[in-house]
């Protein structure tokens, strides 16, 4: 167990990664923003150590151990930041990835469930995390169906009608497309397909955050939505929850998808 007496040293970091998440968590459920500075902490606490744990690394068990883990910690933080560059994450969410893969790349005690073969932590976390947001779409499917609310099979796993002239109130992406012809509304669903491709291409995709903090600039969408009566709009959960709970159950738990598979294994 010599390996973990050196991984130990990532205890510091993953404390502070996890506090910072939940505050980080919080703070986005209540404003839907985390400032930059939420990280400074988390940051000047933790790297002193993770500095230290590679350096007794590399001490132990030469360059060759831990050039791999610091080529990963690269290729992931920078997949996170396209992630980020291409609107798939919100900032908030890829700095906490980032962030995370830095500060805590190895599992710094052995959860419960093991440590996975492929021992990286940023990866069982947001592994886990992906997990977690799966049963989302569940949950809203159910809320839907109890209130009778129609749609096409795929818009009630991701959203709700939410009343128009209060859609402001709400946080989400509008998920219908309105327009008037006269006192005629025009109005359909906008493709899963669509809707990512101009999240890619930085289209703008209405947010009610948005509307809320700019009214003036959003003046015809909410005559429009108040007009329509009832508007669809997408689930407006922060990923950032599901990352700290993939985060803290990869700590204790392991990895959901080894423990999956060595079940049906038989392992």
């Amino acid at each position: 167990m010599r390996e973990f007496s050196v991984n130990s040293l990532l205890i510091i970091p993953a404390a502070a990664v996890g506090l910072t998440l939940l505050y980080a968590s919080m703070l986005d459920i209540r404003e839907r923003r985390v400032p930059f500075r939420t990280w400074y902490p988390m940051l000047a606490i933790g790297l002193p150590f993770t500095v230290l744990f590679y350096a007794l690394l590399i001490g132990e068990k030469g360059l060759v151990a831990a050039l791999p883990l610091l080529i990963f910690s690269a290729f992931f933080s920078l997949v996170f930041f396209l992630f980020a560059r291409f609107r798939l994450f919100g900032g908030a969410d890829a700095w906490a990835l980032i962030f995370l893969t830095v500060l805590v790349p190895l599992f710094p005690v052995v959860p419960i469930l093991g440590v996975p073969p492929f021992p990286f932590l940023p990866l069982t976390a947001l592994v886990n995390a992906v997990i977690v947001n799966l049963f989302t779409p569940i949950g809203i499917l159910i809320f839907n169906l109890r209130n009778g609310n129609q749609a096409p099979f795929p818009y009630l796993l991701l959203g709700f009608p939410v009343e128009g002239d209060r859609i402001s109130e709400s946080y989400g992406f509008v998920m219908e497309e309105i327009t008037a012809e006269g006192e005629t509304l025009n109005r359909r669903f906008v493709g899963i397909g669509e809707s990512l491709l101009d999240m890619v291409r930085g289209k703008g995709r209405v947010y009610t955050l948005d509307m809320r903090r700019r009214p003036d600039e959003y003046t015809r969408e909410r005559e429009l939505y108040k007009r329509a009566g009832r508007v669809w709009i997408s689930y407006g959960v922060p990923f950032i929850v599901p990352i700290m709970f993939g985060f803290v159950s990869a700590l204790i738990v392991g990895d959901f998808i080894f423990a999956l598979l060595k079940i049906v294994m038989g392992g």
